[in-house]
């Protein structure tokens, strides 16, 4: 459905672009034309990747780059202007989570996550912003969740730190539109990946089932949906979105949000013995 040229000549820097759905995503822009910076705290990682990625014909960067630090983040965007002299897509996908009790967590733990997802955010945008503005526009993608609506038990600190990033996501969109720079995010539902399912989802406890059984399309993302959404909202094919969040997890949200959504569980036999006694009734 894509255009070959689609992202052709884009200069895309993509945080924790190493693994996962970074490295999925920024595998989808290779192949649509973009030039690539890929960033993580891993040297080797991102090297392994940029060469896999470099099979597609395009120019990548591979920069180490803990996103935390805003003097490295500064240094990740001077390399890249040095290198390709401009920034037109920023895609702040870094991440940290762990699944814990919230009386448990330490100070230590708590500050953690924060610091990767939402000053790390924070950090990215305001340097690669500047670059934006200078060239007079470009397109900020954050990766959010659909709890930074809602909040969740067991999440604390990312349940926060992405809430924070949801509200800079559409507080810049409307300040920094003026410079010709567009802000969007997308919220994934569940979609496997090494390091974060073995976290969330520990094998042996059943929740991977659990996951599935609650979203309405009875199966989980495959990398390959998100990263076509993500190729399309930093496309200038979207040039008009600006300050949206797109949900893509099968309905588990709204599922997870109707009041009576678990009346699925009664079973046919009960739903036609209600029917009969209202019937009897009028």
């Amino acid at each position: 459905m894509f255009e070959s040229g689609l992202l052709k000549d884009k200069t895309i820097i993509i945080t924790g672009g190493g693994t996962g759905l970074g490295k999925s995503m920024a595998t989808r822009f290779a192949e649509l034309g973009a030039n690539l910076v890929i960033t993580s705290r891993r040297q080797k990682v991102i090297n392994e990747t940029a060469e896999e990625l470099r099979q597609h014909g395009v120019k990548v960067l591979a920069i180490t780059c803990d996103v935390r630090d805003p003097d490295q983040v500064q240094n990740m965007v001077d390399q890249t202007v040095n290198e390709f002299g401009k920034i037109d897509i920023l895609l702040n996908n870094a991440a940290g989570n762990f699944i814990s009790p919230t009386e448990d967590l330490s100070p230590n733990g708590f500050k953690t996550v924060v610091d990767i997802v939402l000053n790390g955010t924070f950090f990215c945008t305001q340097a690669a912003g500047k670059v934006m503005r200078e060239n007079k526009g470009g397109v900020i993608l954050n990766i959010v969740t659909t709890y930074a609506w809602t909040g969740s038990g067991y999440v604390v600190p990312s349940a926060c730190a992405k809430a924070g990033v949801l509200a800079m996501t559409r507080s810049l969109a409307v300040e920094w539109a003026k410079y010709g720079i567009r802000t969007v995010a997308i919220a994934p539902g569940p979609f496997p990946t090494k390091g974060a399912w073995s976290r969330l989802a520990p094998p042996g406890l059943g929740i991977q089932k659990k996951m599935k059984e609650r979203i309405p399309l009875k199966r989980v993302g495959e990398h390959i949906e998100l990263a076509n959404l993500a190729s399309y909202l930093v496309s200038d094919q979207a040039g008009y979105i600006n300050g949206e969040v797109v949900t893509i997890d099968g309905g588990e949200w709204l599922k997870g949000a109707g009041e009576m959504n678990e009346l699925e569980r009664i079973p046919k036999v009960a739903w036609k013995l209600m029917q009969m006694k209202r019937k009897k009734k009028k």
